[in-house]
């Protein structure tokens, strides 16, 4: 989820971590092993002067499979599960606003299941975790192909 985040001006930060669980301060490990209830997720700082908050759900919404409930892609599990944190009222109505469109516009035939919940605690992902799309690009190779299938069947460019 970096990637296109990190390429649009008013961003100041995206970094990797976990949230939404049960346990303090989370490794990967524990959180891959479903031991956290933590999903892993992005904080994204931004200049709303550069980049509205609506620009970035929308962006968000092309990244995603927003029909499947345990996983993204090649990802599977409850940790990679479709959500967006919302920080206060005006976030969580534009968020609920755009999924409702979404649901609407017929672009999917099968329920848009991802949840709209309000922001926990944040835990920074280790350091290899930080750009890991950078530090390891064959990994990433099929799953871009598949996003990029997913988003060409169902996004009108």
């Amino acid at each position: 989820m970096v990637t296109p985040f990190d390429q649009q001006p008013g961003i100041k930060s995206v970094i990797s971590g976990y949230t939404g669980g049960f346990v303090e301060n989370p490794t990967y490990e524990q959180v891959k092993a479903h031991e956290t209830g933590h999903t892993e997720a992005v904080k994204i700082t931004f200049d709303p002067e550069v980049i509205s908050y609506e620009e970035l759900v929308e962006i968000y919404w092309r990244q995603t499979d927003p029909t499947d409930a345990m996983g993204q892609f090649q990802d599977r599990g409850d940790n990679y599960r479709p959500v967006i944190f919302v920080k206060d009222a005006h976030q969580r109505e534009v968020a609920t606003k755009s999924k409702e469109a979404l649901a609407q516009s017929g672009e999917f035939s099968d329920p848009i299941v991802t949840q709209i919940e309000d922001v926990q605690p944040f835990y920074v992902a280790e350091e290899y975790h930080q750009d890991y799309f950078k530090k390891n690009p064959d990994q990433f190779e099929d799953e871009t192909k598949l996003r990029r299938q997913f988003s060409q069947e169902h996004w009108k460019e």
